[in-house]
């Protein structure tokens, strides 16, 4: 609009003043913005575009081939387009990338009406996320650089990576349900119904365990052998506050946390057995719902910044995948740590208190947590005398600072497992973890 207001000034002097050579010149300056705003805005309106993806949920480590086709649905050739497929940036940053990017996503173009262009990438993720793809960005403008216009062609996409899964050694972590369905190989609890044979009456033995044909058949008092069993179905409690991670230890700490609770549902599903998750994380598909992105920018830098996904979030509500046993319950687990995130929301003292009522007694509670929260041992402790059976997996590197949380958890009445690595996921919840 400055262009255009000072040409009319100086047409306005230059009739006024008997400049005809000069007011040619304006004339012919005036019709230049005019068309050049005219054709930029057109241009802008008859781009249109549409993303495919050859997936929308992947693995850590497998390719995601990504077409974006643009074309020109306007009578008018478009004499340059400047296209990119936006990737959220904290993807990008790091070294190595949590998104590994293959093929150009920007790329200068001209349309002829009817025309047809193809942006072809791959991506290949290297870490667990919930990643947004696109919006595609879109610029062009006159010849001369005069207008320009900017607009998104397309709405992001979101490509959900689950977390890797460890195959567990084992599993002996039971809750205190004395009848259950699975059969142990040690005698931790018995089941009243299920008899496996008899044996000779011990001093102790209630009346309701003796077995009372085979006492009359041999005149001497024999009491029932039961099966040992147990339960060992499990909620999950998940510490990801923002507070518990230090900055220097993340993402390593955050990320081990989420493998080993993936680990476990998993191993339990193939148990069939029930099993659940608590967290205090983010939902990073809750938040997108609630903030959303914006869809109209006046300049690249908007458009740019309203394609990232926002980095603040004030919900406090817990996430909750109730304990049950089904053939989804692995994939909606999966899925949920998949999105999940570090908060400054609920610390885990107040979520325990918050969801004690949806977690299952017949259950046991399985927290992973890292050994920085005083509070949290107290708030297990009360969740065991409560009735549950809680067991802790500390998440960290020390051995001084797993001692030391280990202690403070003991004094409550609650066992704890040191989660240091990777490496220690398998026999985390077998007999033989390192406690």
């Amino acid at each position: 609009m400055t262009w255009l207001l000072g040409a009319v000034l100086l047409l306005v002097v230059a009739l006024l003043l008997g400049m005809d050579l000069l007011a040619y010149a304006l004339y012919a300056l005036v019709a230049v913005l005019l068309s050049s705003r005219y054709l930029a805005a057109r241009w802008a309106q008859a781009a249109a575009a549409d993303r495919e993806g050859s997936r929308w949920q992947a693995e850590i480590g497998q390719k995601v081939a990504i077409l974006v086709t643009l074309e020109n649905r306007g009578r008018w050739p478009i004499l340059w387009l400047l296209v990119e497929d936006v990737l959220p940036p904290e993807a990008l940053i790091h070294r190595p990338p949590r998104l590994v990017v293959d093929g150009m996503r920007m790329r200068l173009w001209m349309l002829p009406p009817g025309g047809r262009r193809t942006l072809s990438y791959q991506v290949t993720p290297t870490r667990r996320g919930y990643y947004q793809i696109g919006p595609l960005v879109a610029e062009t403008g006159d010849l001369f650089g005069l207008h320009r216009r900017y607009r998104m062609l397309t709405r992001p996409q979101f490509l959900l990576v689950r977390p890797r899964v460890i195959p567990l050694a084992g599993y002996a972590i039971s809750s205190r349900r004395p009848i259950g369905e699975v059969r142990m190989t040690y005698r931790l609890y018995e089941d009243p119904t299920r008899i496996c044979g008899v044996r000779a009456y011990e001093r102790g033995d209630p009346l309701g365990r003796i077995h009372w044909r085979a006492t009359a058949r041999t005149g001497l008092l024999h009491s029932k052998v039961y099966e040992p069993s147990t339960v060992a179905g499990a909620t999950l409690l998940l510490d990801l506050h923002r507070a518990t991670h230090p900055a220097r230890h993340e993402p390593v700490r955050s990320e081990l946390a989420i493998t080993a609770a993936a680990s476990i549902a998993h191993a339990l599903c193939l148990a069939g057995q029930q099993v659940g998750l608590v967290t205090n994380g983010r939902d990073a598909a809750d938040r997108i719902r609630q903030e959303g992105w914006t869809a109209d920018a006046r300049t690249r830098r908007e458009a740019l910044a309203a394609a990232t996904m926002r980095a603040a979030s004030d919900r406090l509500a817990p996430v909750v995948v109730p304990t049950r046993r089904s053939a989804e319950q692995l994939g909606s687990i999966l899925d949920t740590l998949a999105r999940l995130e570090l908060t400054d929301g609920l610390p885990l003292a107040v979520l325990i208190t918050e969801t004690a009522s949806r977690m299952p007694r017949d259950a046991s509670v399985v927290a992973i947590l890292p050994p920085q929260d005083p509070a949290a041992a107290i708030a297990l402790g009360n969740l065991r005398r409560r009735g549950w059976a809680v067991t802790a997996l500390l998440n960290c590197f020390e051995e001084e600072e797993f001692a030391a949380a280990a202690s403070a958890l003991a004094a409550e009445g609650i066992e704890a497992r040191h989660l240091k690595d990777e490496s220690a996921i398998p026999a985390l919840c077998s007999p033989l973890a390192v406690r």
